[in-house]
């Protein structure tokens, strides 16, 4: 099969914030909605992901998404279900929450106990859906989307575990997902300017300019960008599992629409 679906649901009722227009350079910053806060104070979150809030900043980073009850979201690559739990909240009973496990990630056992964690989430929530594909596939969904969120790994796409995959391709995926207007979100840890191609497999980062080409070769308009994860004092010269950095990397978050 190429992909596998597993319903799941939870009710949240809130009112969304307004995204605001930008110019295509600005800095971005947006007001949380109710639904967003509401999600993030849930107290049926696990501990394990409110520990993470510090480093994550979900209150700002969801805000700058503009993520909305009604939404069909997808959380590409979803790890250990961070953000596919707080969208499933934010989305409610009316939106859906298609969580993609790219089949090259799944050799790495972190990588499996979160599917795991994902699959027991879904069973119990109808409003979500467990994707599992080699990569390109798993950039497909039975319905159009609102959100396509990919964080901390798209710079992973590029590397041999998982293919590599064909960006181009890729994008051009990801624009057949979204309905007219649908926002494309690209999280990631920030490589230092002029690094070479392999710092995506050494350094597990990627030169956001890399991005932002690639993006918009496929279609895509540049909305802007947040800079509510960037950290100056990052030298970017370790990877963002070394204890040195680890949690505090300096990360871009830019934000892209289908006309």
């Amino acid at each position: 099969m190429p992909y596998r679906l597993r319903p799941l649901g939870l009710a949240l009722a809130a009112m969304l914030a307004a995204v605001p227009t930008v110019g295509a350079r600005a800095a971005v910053a947006a007001e949380p909605s109710a639904a967003i806060a509401a999600a993030i104070a849930d107290p049926s979150r696990p501990a394990a992901d409110t520990a993470r809030d510090a480093n994550r900043k979900p209150l700002e980073v969801l805000a700058f998404a503009g993520v909305k009850p009604g939404d069909r979201v997808a959380d590409y690559a979803g790890g250990q279900g961070y953000f596919t739990r707080l969208f499933s909240d934010i989305v409610g009973p009316s939106g859906h929450v298609f969580t993609s496990v790219p089949s090259g990630l799944y050799q790495y056992k972190n990588i499996q106990k979160g599917t795991a964690d994902i699959a027991a989430f879904v069973a119990g929530h109808p409003n979500t859906s467990l994707v599992f594909a080699e990569p390109l596939q798993a950039a497909r969904y039975p319905e159009k989307l609102d959100l396509f969120w990919i964080s901390q790994n798209y710079h992973d796409l590029k590397d041999p575990f998982m293919g590599p995959v064909d960006m181009a391709a890729f994008n051009r995926a990801v624009y057949a997902a979204l309905k007219p207007g649908g926002v494309y979100i690209v999280l990631d840890h920030v490589a230092a300017p002029g690094s070479p191609a392999d710092v995506t497999d050494t350094l597990h980062r990627i030169e956001p300019s890399v991005v932002r080409r690639e993006v918009e070769a496929a279609g895509f308009r540049f909305v802007g960008e947040s800079k509510v994860l960037a950290n100056p004092a990052d030298p970017h010269t370790d990877g963002p599992f070394n204890a040195s950095i680890q949690g505090r990397t300096d990360q871009f978050i830019y934000k892209f629409r289908k006309p």
